[in-house]
């Protein structure tokens, strides 16, 4: 099992954890992804700094940079401690497929895009942090998942009581929210109400981790330069574009001559949901891109 685990994880007294040399390194090939470098130069630099791979040897290449950065593992799981970020992670697949889409690349059936419509997607309504995806009995014929806040447990501890949903209700409240819109179009002329403006955990976090660096007169420190731009990305990601014509435009074409959803339609969700927020006891919040948000109850 050793051979085979995730680069930066090992194994001991039959539990997983950080192996915290090899965690920074992947933690760096995230950080410098998103700050713009290629997996060619990360791997080169790699290379020349003669730091081994998952394999052990000092040799990297495009391919096991791209691995990496597409690892699920490293958003945590019942048995493998959180190594990334769940916003860095999501935002790494996003530059990923635009980079794909940019060469003319076709997206292969099992890319991990492919697998996770909800992530990113759905949050928790108690803490406000994003769900995840809890897999139990891996592998068995008991396997089975439900996603959940990722504060559920923080540290050993349970810290957040928000809901746990399963795909399938995530799928239901999604089919109840867009049939509501195909019987009455005119929800899609209720502009939204203003939101006082709220940043996000992780933008709290990098902005106190610059903060510590700047006092420290570290103006020069590759890693300020790194959580700048994150921070930066972090904003953008919250930012408010007065863009309601647009969006709602784009739902109307999604949604002309559709009848009512009896089944869940992945390209549909992807077109018109911007995120799901779940409430205990059965609640959930759909936002829709235009941001109309509707309430639902599942089952």
């Amino acid at each position: 099992m050793q051979r085979h685990m995730p680069m930066g994880y090992r194994m001991g007294k039959g539990k997983v954890f950080l192996e915290e040399e090899k965690a920074r390194v992947v933690r760096k090939v995230f950080a410098d992804y998103l700050s713009g470098i290629s997996t060619h130069a990360i791997a080169k630099e790699l290379t020349a700094k003669g730091i081994p791979n998952a394999n052990n040897k000092p040799s990297w290449n495009h391919g096991s940079v791209g691995r990496i950065l597409e690892n699920i593992k490293y958003l945590g799981d019942e048995m493998y401690p959180q190594m990334i970020e769940s916003e860095v992670f999501e935002q790494v697949q996003n530059r990923r497929e635009e980079q794909r889409q940019r060469l003319g690349r076709v997206k292969q059936p099992n890319n991990i895009n492919s697998k996770n419509s909800f992530s990113g997607r759905v949050w928790c309504g108690e803490c406000g942090e994003v769900f995840r995806k809890y897999v139990e009995n891996r592998g068995r014929p008991s396997e089975k998942s439900k996603w959940r806040c990722k504060h559920y447990i923080y540290k050993n501890r349970v810290r957040c009581i928000g809901g746990a949903v399963t795909e399938e209700q995530i799928k239901e409240v999604f089919i109840l929210a867009v049939n509501r819109i195909i019987k009455t179009p005119s929800l899609l002329e209720k502009k939204p109400k203003k939101a006082p403006k709220r940043y996000p955990p992780e933008f709290l976090k990098l902005d106190q981790r610059i903060k510590e660096l700047e006092a420290g007169q570290q103006f020069s420190s590759k890693e300020l330069a790194t959580l700048i731009f994150q921070r930066a990305e972090a904003i953008y990601q919250t930012a408010k574009v007065k863009d309601y014509e647009h969006h709602t435009e784009n739902m109307r074409q999604a949604l002309s001559g559709k009848e009512l959803q009896t089944g869940f339609d992945e390209e549909l969700f992807l077109q018109t949901v911007k995120g799901m927020i779940v409430y205990t006891e059965g609640q959930m919040d759909v936002e829709f891109i235009n941001g109309l948000t509707l309430h639902e109850t599942y089952k």
